[in-house]
């Protein structure tokens, strides 16, 4: 059955040749998906007729500054609660153990907390825990849909559809504190550099914390870059 998760999860991932050419399947996919509705359906599509326009140069040098070049666009979720301290490289651990329990396995050069494979492990989930793990992702969701917006980006079609699963509302004060964030020009690499050294932003919690396990995890929710998708994934949809 197609899953509207794992269809955001490959138009999240990087551009490829194989990708803009599965438009016709992507579409197929979004009409028959049953976790959305008509709006959700017309943001899914609006974005695949745009990614299947264009040329597969264009196509990864837009997805390359906007998500790789720009910290406060990043695809890694625990970036934008943990940055490059200490406390990353343990969530990391435990977002990959808990994939592991459910039978997801990655290898050691993919990173755990980067959004496709976060969604395409949600896509294998029971709709309460998809709405619960959304739900705890929500801050930083809303922070990146708002800042595509702001960009006139497409992509933030595909953040739109997560927020209307998710079902619920983003912690405005979460979101406000990450878009508080000054946004610097991906083509100033020296600022560039500057930035991703910055203190990482945290929501509660803290190092203090000494849980452990799923639970840890789930609170650091609260508070790399995957291989491009096979072909035999799209057919899987």
């Amino acid at each position: 059955m197609p899953n509207a998760l794992k269809i955001v999860s490959l138009l999240l991932s990087y551009p490829t040749a194989d990708l803009l050419a599965a438009a016709p399947e992507l579409r197929d996919a979004i009409r028959s998906d049953l976790m959305t509705g008509g709006r959700e359906k017309a943001w899914l599509d609006a974005l695949v007729n745009d990614l299947a326009g264009l040329d597969l140069y264009d196509a990864e040098e837009r997805y390359v500054m906007l998500f790789d070049r720009t910290r406060t666009l990043s695809l890694h979720l625990f970036e934008h609660v943990h940055g490059e301290s200490r406390d990353r490289g343990q969530a990391m651990v435990d977002l990959a153990q808990m994939y592991e329990l459910q039978g997801l396995d990655i290898s050691a050069e993919e990173m755990p907390d980067f959004l496709p494979l976060f969604l395409e492990y949600l896509s294998t989930q029971s709709s309460e825990e998809v709405h619960n793990l959304l739900g705890q992702t929500l801050h930083i969701l809303s922070a990146l849909r708002a800042r595509l917006e702001k960009r006139g980006s497409i992509y933030a079609n595909a953040i739109l559809v997560l927020e209307a699963i998710a079902g619920t509302t983003a912690d405005a004060q979460a979101v406000e504190q990450l878009l508080q964030l000054p946004e610097h020009d991906p083509n100033d690499l020296k600022a560039l550099d500057a930035v991703w050294n910055e203190e990482a932003v945290t929501f509660g919690g803290g190092p203090g914390n000494d849980a452990c396990g799923p639970d840890r995890l789930r609170t650091q929710l609260r508070a790399a870059k995957r291989p491009a998708p096979r072909p035999e994934i799209i057919g899987d949809l």
